[in-house]
């Protein structure tokens, strides 16, 4: 039986590193992520209701919406988790005596094997595709809903603005360098429906992908990626992200030298969970915003 929400609401952690990644990132998307955690908590940050009664009442309501499996909240949860839970080799547990203090990478580096650039490319490509199904699920739309997706980006905001930067930046720039998106779209196409079902993340979330068969699913990640490009584009220039500016902000909580970007990408890879952090955070704004107005 998976948790409850108001259970995965609470257990969001506090500090780690994912959350030094993410607060890391704020310089892309200035003041928008605020790391808010705890059921009740949160309902009182969205609601800014202090009448505990109603607080219980949106409570039971947004746990009730979350727990209709004919809703796609639960479907949309299991997205967030499936895509960061693809490769998490090192795990938390290694690292959390560190943190606090700065993560000298030298000594993880014998024990992260880099991605090759067609593997990150699927993987950043499967994370936008998480995050286009995960949307169309909140909102009770078709799963191939890009248009509808797109047009949604241009009023992302807190939780949801910081996951994408952050796709953008430890998924796109980091691994695949400043030319990532055409990187990204040339990989695409030399990539075959063979070896996309090789692909771990794949494998775990193909049943939500529209489309009949591994090539069909190809193409509707092909054109998920092509419909946001430009929305990726417009943030990397009108924030001036590059590689090393993103590292730069990165190395508040990590030493690395500039020459293992790919390192970079592997460890923060293998080490966080920006997706389920975030996407769990998306989601319990969403129910409790709909349980209020439903009240």
């Amino acid at each position: 039986m998976s948790k409850a929400i108001f259970e995965l609401v609470d257990e969001l952690p506090t500090s780690g590193l994912t959350i030094s990644m993410l607060n890391a990132l704020d310089f892309a998307a200035p003041g928008e992520w605020e790391n808010v955690v705890g059921f009740v908590n949160t309902i009182k940050h969205v609601t800014g209701e202090t009448d505990e009664d109603l607080i219980q009442e949106i409570g039971e309501r947004a746990i009730y919406l979350y727990n209709d499996r004919s809703q796609g909240y639960q479907r949309a949860m299991w997205l967030y988790q499936t895509v960061d839970r693809s490769d998490k080799a090192l795990g938390a547990a290694a690292l959390a005596n560190k943190v606090g203090e700065t993560i000298p990478l030298l000594g993880f580096l014998n024990r992260v094997t880099p991605k090759p650039d067609k593997a990150q490319t699927i993987d950043l490509t499967l994370k936008l595709v998480a995050e286009l199904v995960a949307f169309c699920q909140i909102n009770g739309i078709p799963g191939d809903s890009i248009g509808d997706f797109v047009g949604s980006l241009a009023d992302y905001s807190g939780e949801s603005l910081i996951r994408m930067v952050a796709l953008v930046c430890v998924d796109g720039l980091i691994p695949l360098g400043p030319d990532f998106i055409n990187k990204a779209i040339s990989g695409l196409d030399r990539t075959n429906p063979q070896e996309l079902e090789h692909n771990s993340t794949f494998s775990s979330m193909k049943d939500a992908i529209p489309g009949s068969d591994s090539s069909s699913k190809l193409n509707f990640i092909g054109e998920s990626f092509d419909a946001v490009k430009g929305w990726m584009g417009n943030l990397v220039t009108s924030k001036d992200l590059n590689p090393q500016n993103v590292l730069n902000h990165l190395q508040g909580f990590m030493e690395v030298a500039d020459d293992k970007l790919d390192y970079v990408a592997a460890f923060l890879d293998m080490s966080t969970n920006y997706y389920e952090h975030t996407g769990t955070q998306t989601l319990a704004r969403r129910l409790i915003e709909r349980a209020m107005a439903e009240i």
